[in-house]
């Protein structure tokens, strides 16, 4: 026994000995790419592989223009975030565009990583993000509340006709994407402070089979994350912490302060919850929103004109500049989102789908005095004391939804990876809204009697994007985008026509409830 243990270790040594002297395959390294030996190597390497920037501080940005055919738009405005990629209501004619911001938005930004094993915290880190959208043409911070005031003086459907303007949560600041700071550790989450997407916003677009401005109808109008107010989907001081653990992740987010501080609720608070099993990833938000405010332009009897270029806003008998007053609409916003995606492998194809559930309700407060909006130099006006002494203030609706309105969002897709450099993506988007209109509607279609009678929208959408070396988009797609009942109020266009072989001039009413995008452009990060 004793010799068989002897030749048994004998063994054990010779082997070891023998594995040592065996040649070792070691993984060769990630060749580091030759960031600035030209030009086309720069736009050949990922932001990620060739950073601009020191000291934890990156700069980074994006450039987005395109050349795209509208069938129902208008002009570009130098303060709007896009183009009427998706049908507006103040369409009046098919246009050929050079439109911008088609895939993504144009921006320029910092963001901050900073280690702070150094201060002795190990595995924490200060992060950070400032972050600002640019009209590439104009040169001006992305300012919808700006864009709303230039058409102040000008009815959505006769001449002079309206430019492009939308409601929306960027305000011409130098962070209106967002400007946070915060402190993020790999067990304990993350936690940040400041102007950020809401949690709605970033799940949404997470899962958007066509995520995009031009060619999805989530991506080109905030409201459906918003939960019907586009606004509200970007709190200005906001409280977030999300935390990863295993497959599951958790998110809340709280808004401190109100108008006064440049949010554009009196409150809002956000909880979310995900998991990923395999190809399986699903997501949930719960939000609710205290005094909510849409924006939109004065109009009608609003519009005092002393000449055609001399107007005022007269609102509860007190003249204002047109670039100064916008009107608000309040409610108090109930939401929730649940969305998913599964990968389809080993096919290169992902699907997508997804349910947006909002409840709008009369607001908590009504705001007779006016208060800011998000905009600089823009507010709601103040109230007007009649001569029985009851304040009443014309700016700002408070009572629209005397019964609650409901809309449903629905969407599905599909993204197919045709090689490492092409993808494919396609969508449906379908929206409903109950009738919330206190009396009988009347009328059909852009002549429907209200904006309150029960409608709905869709959006069927394509897009294909090519990226030839890694920093550049060349995309292509089209949204064909249709409104139906209440949604179609007031989508015509007035124009004026002569009868033929007499003088007389009448007035003709076209409806315009359709419009379709076809858009080919490019897009470059860095």
């Amino acid at each position: 026994m004793k010799k068989l243990a002897m030749a048994i270790v004998a063994a054990g040594l010779a082997t070891v000995a023998h594995a040592a002297d065996l040649p070792t395959t070691k993984a060769p390294e990630k060749a580091k790419p030759n960031c600035w030996a030209s030009f086309w190597d720069w736009l050949n390497t990922s932001a990620a592989d060739c950073p601009i920037g020191a000291y934890g501080i990156t700069l980074y940005g994006t450039l987005d223009l395109n050349a795209a055919y509208l069938n129902e738009g208008v002009n570009k405005s130098p303060a709007a975030d896009k183009v009427n990629y998706s049908i507006q209501r103040n369409a009046y004619e098919s246009k050929w565009l050079a439109g911008y911001n088609g895939l993504s938005t144009s921006v320029i930004g910092l963001k901050m990583k900073e280690d702070l094993a150094r201060v002795g915290l190990p595995g924490w880190s200060l992060i950070g993000v400032l972050e600002a959208g640019v009209n590439p043409y104009s040169g001006m911070f992305l300012n919808s509340p700006r864009s709303l005031a230039y058409n102040n003086a000008r009815p959505a459907n006769t001449p002079p006709f309206q430019n492009a303007n939308f409601d929306g949560s960027r305000a011409g600041q130098w962070d209106n994407s967002q400007g946070y700071l915060g402190i993020s550790n790999p067990v304990y989450g993350t936690l940040t402070f400041g102007r950020t997407n809401s949690l709605a916003l970033d799940v949404t677009a997470a899962y958007d089979p066509v995520a995009s401005t031009a060619f999805s109808t989530l991506g080109f109008s905030a409201a459906f994350s918003g939960f019907g107010s586009s606004p509200s989907a970007r709190p200005n001081t906001a409280f977030t912490y999300r935390l990863t653990y295993q497959n599951f992740r958790a998110a809340v987010q709280a808004q401190v302060g109100s108008y006064g501080i440049g949010n554009s609720t009196n409150g809002m608070y956000q909880g979310q919850l995900g998991f990923d099993f395999g190809s399986l990833s699903i997501d949930g938000v719960l939000s609710w929103a205290k005094d909510a405010v849409t924006l939109s332009s004065f109009a009608g009897s609003n519009i005092a004109c002393l000449t055609p270029a001399n107007c005022f806003i007269n609102v509860n008998n007190q003249f204002f500049d047109p670039n100064t007053v916008l009107r608000a609409t309040l409610s108090n916003n109930l939401g929730g989102e649940l969305v998913a995606r599964y990968k389809l492998d080993p096919a290169p194809v992902t699907l997508y789908g997804g349910w947006i559930y909002a409840r709008q309700m009369n607001p908590s407060d009504d705001f007779l005095t006016g208060f800011p909006t998000i905009a600089q130099g823009i507010f709601i006006p103040p109230s007007f004391v009649n001569k029985s002494g009851v304040a009443t203030n014309s700016a700002v609706t408070v009572n629209n939804f005397d019964i609650q309105r409901v809309l449903n969002t629905f969407w599905f897709g599909a993204r197919w990876k045709i090689r490492s450099d092409l993808e494919a993506m396609g969508g449906f988007y379908y929206q409903n809204q109950n009738n919330f209109n206190p009396v009988a509607c009347t009328g059909s279609s852009a002549f429907i009697s209200s904006n309150r009678c029960g409608g709905s929208q869709d959006g069927l959408s394509f897009l294909i994007d090519w990226k030839p070396v890694k920093r550049v988009d060349i995309y292509a797609g089209v949204l064909v985008s249709n409104v139906y009942g209440g949604l179609a109020n007031g989508f015509f266009s007035t124009s004026t026509v002569l009868i033929p072989g007499t003088t007389t001039a009448v007035s003709v009413n076209t409806a315009r409830t359709q419009n379709y995008d076809p858009t080919v452009g490019i897009r470059i990060r860095f």
